[in-house]
């Protein structure tokens, strides 16, 4: 019987202990968390053991994708490319023109971005990405730069304020790109991005009305209540004359080409029709002696240039990711950044604006079933020919025409679904989407952004203020331990009180994790009546943790020594375990405290309670 009870007072250990290796040197460290903070892709993994000539070529084709592709390139390829670039083509040449008098620039201005497209086609990695100009982005610009510059009052130096801008944002794109600053773009969520297409959408839908009836004065804001109101006091210049009314009515629902006929036959200048006006033909030429870096306007395109900088990089990389994931093909966010980047870069040199990846375009190339990157060049030569030949032509395209093309596109923009999803799913997230969708709408563009974007930001912030933790209970008949707000019906464990822990444990979020932890003990001493003497403390989770969370530890040591309380950690992570070692904590608590899994700590709980059963029992006899 003794033999039997001493093998029953033997802890039972797992085989697998935890490891208390040396921490890593700081050099190791910070190696390792720029790694996965810049190259969480290890983009050069597969050429580090390569000839320097392989390597070379590696970092050549990583950085210039077209060197990787075009060496595999073929005829039977390039079929798919030609029918998808001219696809596109059609589309890009009347969208051009209706965006170009959205950003308030010549319409040419709006053929001229066949150039960007050839550099994508260079250095961009996805497949299915049409490049081109946006709604939201040209209407960002137009309000951003015209509250500097009246485009009306003073258009040539307004449309040099423009080259700036977009000289501006590819500078700022590629910087992004070259640094591998891609998770500055990822702070504008799904929901922010959601909403702001939403609310822009519907900007643009009320500032076309202007085209739809014909108004000659309107308002420069882009808020609704502004647009309304400029619709309803210039309600007299609508176009009423009965006899040439049909030409517009029928120019929304036909194509350009149709609606630039009708309006050379009939005159429709003549009667009251806006038209786009002359275009000059010929390609576009060098804008770099038009930027301008006046201090006195400077604030205004490098204000453009970022802010819409950020919005193209978001827009464009999330479709070009959307679009791959349908074919299970990569796209990298990073070279992303430099592909865009310079094609805006070249693009402010050579009399283009703002250009990114839309989604109209994109979903067209797609369905018109583009292979490569080939589909950019075709619709490039396409626009040029237009450009060259038949750039006249569109001059009689009817004003209401261009509006009626906008409004269709920006429709698709107004993704219902999506929010009706988030308002089931997540209504925080919801929240957010409306802020920018409302904000958006009723107040300016960059200030709903900007709100929607901080309330995403303290969202975030709350998570790391209020680490998740969680109480553990075994499922019975099992050896797994989980929360039991999930699994309201675990086995008993009378003394000990399993939590679990969230990452990260920093500066924000330790006092709260501290006085979490203390109420924990509390509800669990009066739902039991009966101390605890035990608290295990799951750390699995914890991802990271700083000086101030280690102090955490300590202090709640300290509070808990003078009560009997006993600390046992599960599974500290390296990063975790590394601190806690470098601060002594692991010897302040003793290697012997520290397990790999939850019942391993449960069996030294029990062993240490029915010793501790055993001593008391001994002591009394010993009273007695």
């Amino acid at each position: 019987m003794e033999q039997h009870d001493e093998t029953q007072s033997q802890p039972i250990t797992s085989t697998t202990k935890v490891i208390f290796s040396n921490p890593r040197g700081f050099g190791a460290t910070l190696r390792s968390d720029l790694k996965e903070t810049f190259f969480p892709d290890d983009p050069f993994k597969g050429i580090g053991n390569q000839p320097p000539l392989r390597q070379a070529r590696g970092v050549l084709e990583y950085f210039v994708p077209v060197f990787e592709w075009a060496p595999r390139y073929d005829l039977k390829l390039f079929r798919y490319d030609f029918l998808a670039g001219v696809t596109i083509a059609s589309l890009a040449i009347p969208q051009g023109i209706s965006y170009a008098n959205l950003a308030k620039v010549p319409p040419i201005i709006g053929l001229c971005n066949f150039v960007p497209a050839i550099v994508y086609t260079i250095f961009g990695s996805s497949q299915n990405l049409a490049v081109g100009t946006v709604a939201a982005c040209s209407l960002l610009l137009s309000e951003t730069i015209g509250e500097k510059v009246s485009w009306s009052e003073n258009p040539t130096l307004y449309l040099h304020l423009v080259f700036t801008a977009t000289l501006f944002t590819g500078i700022f794109q590629t910087v992004l790109g070259l640094l591998r600053l891609g998770i500055l773009v990822d702070f504008l969520s799904h929901s922010t991005i959601t909403g702001f297409m939403g609310g822009t959408a519907i900007l643009i839908i009320f500032q076309q009305l202007k085209g739809f009836f014909g108004l000659k004065h309107f308002t420069q804001k882009t808020d609704v209540i502004s647009v309304l109101h400029a619709i309803f006091a210039n309600r007299d210049e609508k176009n009423k004359n009965p006899k040439l009314f049909w030409v517009s009515a029928v120019a929304p629902l036909v194509t350009v080409l149709i609606g630039c006929l009708f309006a050379y036959v009939a005159h429709g200048e003549k009667h009251g029709i806006q038209i786009v006006g002359h275009l000059k033909k010929g390609i576009n030429p060098p804008s770099i002696k038009d930027l301008n870096f006046d201090p006195k306007y400077i604030a205004a395109p490098l204000k453009a240039g970022i802010i819409t900088g950020i919005l193209a990089l978001a827009e464009g990389i999330a479709i070009g990711r959307s679009f791959a994931l349908l074919k299970n093909q990569k796209v990298d966010g990073n070279k992303e950044m430099i592909a865009f980047g310079l094609m805006n870069i070249v693009g402010s040199l050579t009399s283009c604006y703002l250009t990114t990846g839309p989604f109209s375009k994109t979903a067209v190339n797609v369905n018109a079933g583009c292979k490569t990157q080939m589909s950019n060049l075709v619709m490039a030569f396409c626009m040029m020919l237009t450009l060259l030949f038949l750039a006249p032509l569109f001059s009689y395209t009817p004003l209401v025409a261009l509006s009626a093309i906008i409004m269709s596109a920006m429709f698709g923009l107004i993704d219902y679904e999506k929010m009706y999803h988030m308002f089931k799913v997540d209504k925080y997230d919801f929240i957010i989407c409306m802020v920018a969708f409302f904000g958006v709408a009723f107040i300016s563009m960059d200030v709903g952004l900007g709100l929607s974007v901080g309330l995403a930001i303290v969202r975030s912030m709350l998570y790391a203020a209020r680490p998740e933790t969680s109480k553990l209970g075994k499922l019975p008949g099992t050896e797994l331990y989980r929360d039991i707000k999930q699994y309201p019906t675990p086995d008993a464990t009378h003394g000990i009180l399993i939590l679990e822990l969230g990452s990260p444990i920093c500066f924000s979020g330790s006092a709260y994790v501290r006085e979490r932890i203390m109420r924990w003990i509390r509800d669990e001493e009066s739902i039991k009546d009966s101390p605890v003497d035990h608290l295990v403390l799951d750390l699995g989770g914890v991802m990271g943790i700083d000086m101030t969370g280690i102090e955490m530890f300590f202090e709640l040591k300290r509070i808990l020594d003078p009560k009997g309380m006993k600390i046992l950690l599960v599974n500290p992570r390296t990063q975790v375990a590394e601190k806690m070692m470098a601060s002594n904590f692991i010897d302040t608590l003793g290697e012997e405290s520290v397990f790999l899994t939850i019942p391993d700590a449960i069996q030294a709980c029990k062993f240490r309670l029915s010793g501790s059963h055993k001593k008391n029992e001994l002591t009394s006899v010993h009273v007695v």
